[in-house]
C-alpha cells in the first residue's frame, strides 16, 4: 500500500515539475498588436494598448533589432520597460537579452531580432495599460528598432508550480524506494522451527 501512495506522489511530481512547462508551452496565444517603442528617427516612446479581462493573462513581449553582431552581458541593461495603469506603475523590468537567440530579419538585410519575455499581467482590469522603453547602460550597441507585443491567452506562469513538484518527486522516490526495502523480506515468527530433513545422518537418526 505505501509502494503505491509513495508512487502516486512521484508521479504527481512528475506532472508538476515536468509536465507543467511543457503544457503552458504548447497553450496556444493570440496577438493583441505590435507597437513600435525605438526607431532612430525618433528615438523612444510610449505605446498604449487598450485591454480587457478577457485578454488575460496577457504576454508582454519585447524584440529588439539590432545594427551588426552584438555581444550582450547578463550585467549590462539593454532597454528598460515600465508599465503602468491608472497612473500607477506595476511592473518596471531591465532587459539585458543574454542567452536570447537572434534571427534573421530578411535574407536581404544584415540586423538580427532578439526576443525576451518581460513578464505577464495575469489579471486584466479594463483600460488603458501605458508601456515606456528607455535605454540601458550597455555601450556599443546600435539598435534598428525595437518593438512591444501583448499576447493574449495561454496560461500564467507560477514560479511556485515546479520546485513543488520536484520536492514531490524526491519525496516520492524516496519513500517507495524505502518501502520497497521494508517490504523485501518476510518477518520470521522466533517460535518456528525449521522442517526436520529428509535426507542425511539427522534424517536416519530421527527413524
Amino acid at each position: 500500500m505505501m509502494r503505491v501512495l509513495f508512487l502516486l506522489i512521484f508521479l504527481a511530481g512528475l506532472a508538476l515539475g515536468v509536465g507543467y512547462p511543457m503544457m503552458l508551452d504548447n497553450v496556444p496565444q493570440r496577438e493583441i498588436g505590435t507597437w513600435q517603442v525605438y526607431d532612430p528617427a525618433r528615438g523612444f516612446r510610449s505605446a498604449e494598448a487598450v485591454l480587457s479581462p478577457g485578454d488575460a493573462p496577457v504576454h508582454i513581449v519585447l524584440d529588439i533589432t539590432t545594427v551588426g553582431h552584438p555581444s550582450f552581458s547578463a550585467d549590462r541593461t539593454v532597454l528598460t520597460l515600465t508599465a503602468d495603469f491608472d497612473s500607477r506603475t506595476f511592473l518596471a523590468k531591465t532587459l539585458s537579452f543574454s542567452g536570447a537567440a537572434p534571427h534573421l530579419e530578411s535574407p536581404q538585410s544584415s540586423g538580427r531580432i532578439f526576443r525576451e519575455e518581460v513578464g505577464v499581467i495575469p489579471d486584466v482590469r479594463e483600460g488603458t495599460y501605458v508601456f515606456t522603453a528607455g535605454p540601458g547602460d550597455a555601450e556599443g550597441l546600435e539598435l534598428a528598432s525595437a518593438r512591444l507585443i501583448l499576447q493574449s491567452g495561454g496560461a500564467a506562469y507560477d514560479g511556485r508550480v515546479q520546485p513543488t513538484g520536484f520536492i514531490l518527486m524526491a519525496i516520492g522516490f524516496i519513500g517507495f524506494v524505502m518501502a520497497m526495502r521494508r517490504g523485501g523480506g518476510r518477518p520470521q515468527n522466533p517460535n518456528s522451527q525449521p522442517p526436520p530433513p529428509r535426507w542425511g545422518r539427522n534424517a536416519r537418526n530421527k527413524q
